[in-house]
């Protein structure tokens, strides 16, 4: 027992003690204490603890608040000189999904002069990686933020290389057999203090965790919707609700409205070689064509760039159509 165990341990009792005596941590606690963390200066016993007892108690955006900073206190993130126009967190863990066709969607972006930072981590997903995604485009990731945008207007950075200490925490998934906080607080680091952020959640609850963080931590606007595979991804099959959070107007809720005759789209069938081949432009599978532009006019939504989901759409397939 150490004397930074000694420190860390009211944090886990705080969070433990029982019914009508637990709390949430304020803020400032849980900036503390993952700071801690992070510095390893917790006994992993305290951590497994800490973690599994922040998520049985449910997600606070005031803890969840608290870790982003420590992470990007720690990690040295918050880069506005890299004037960054969108955050495209991807830490999915769909056991269903096929290709990321968000990521199309992100390039396409860029080629039409918006400056994308996506990073994430997509070790729990069954499907086609962001990074085998881009080996198959013939790109790479990005090895740190100070280069990341030195080729082009889209860079992608893995959390191994951003916060390696929050991917290592990440990986604890696989001795807990449930994901903890550390993966909402990992899409909400916003590491290069971009104004506009487009992000997807598996479970809705987490929506208001989301925009709650989002307007602690001072962003100008954030879009969240419930996508596939908790990535933020738009299958227009059915209609579905965006939520924002918009420093000048507050929340609000963007109504999106299904593509009718649809079909779903085997994920089965999806390889890192059909997955180029669709932005090459050499085949054109409706529903993950229907998809990267649905996604795109998710994105410009998120950036205010477009007033209704229809005029989205219009300048999504504008956009998709001018990538090559």
């Amino acid at each position: 027992m150490t004397d930074t165990h000694a420190a860390f341990a009211p944090f886990v009792a705080t969070l433990g003690r029982g019914p009508g005596r637990s709390r949430a941590l304020t803020r400032e606690e849980a900036q503390t204490a993952f700071g801690m963390v992070l510095r390893g200066e917790a006994d992993p016993h305290q951590i497994g603890a800490f973690l599994m007892l922040l998520r049985f108690r449910g997600e606070d955006a005031e803890e969840i608040t608290g870790m982003a900073r420590a992470v990007r206190a720690q990690c040295g993130l918050g880069r506005p000189e890299l004037a960054v126009d969108l955050d495209w967190p991807s830490y999915g863990a769909g056991r269903t999904r096929g290709a990321p066709w968000f990521l199309l969607s992100a390039l396409a972006l860029a080629r039409s002069g918006v400056r994308v930072l996506m990073h994430g981590s997509n070790d729990f997903s069954s499907g086609i990686s962001v990074a085998e995604g881009m080996a198959a485009l013939g790109l790479q990731p990005a090895t740190g933020l100070d280069t990341a945008f030195r080729i082009s207007r889209f860079a992608y950075l893995p959390l191994e290389t951003m916060a390696p200490e929050m991917d290592r925490l990440l990986e604890m998934r696989r001795l807990f057999g449930l994901r903890s906080p550390v993966n909402t607080a990992a899409r909400l680091l916003n590491p290069a203090d971009a104004p506009f952020g487009v992000d997807g959640v598996f479970h809705p609850p987490y929506i208001g965790v989301h925009l709650g963080v989002a307007e602690r931590m001072g962003r100008r606007r954030l879009l969240v919707l419930k996508g596939g595979g908790g990535e933020a991804e738009r299958v227009p099959l059915k209609p579905a609700v965006a939520s924002v959070w918009d420093a000048a107007t507050g929340r609000a809720e963007i109504a999106l409205p299904a593509i009718d005759g649809l079909l779903p789209h085997p994920a089965v069938g999806d390889t890192p070689e059909s997955f180029a081949a669709v932005w090459r432009g050499e085949t054109a599978p409706e529903t993950p064509l229907a998809t990267v532009r649905a996604t795109i006019a998710l994105a410009l939504l998120a950036m205010g760039r477009a007033e209704n989901p229809d005029q989205a759409l219009d300048q999504a397939t504008a956009i998709w159509s001018q990538r090559l």
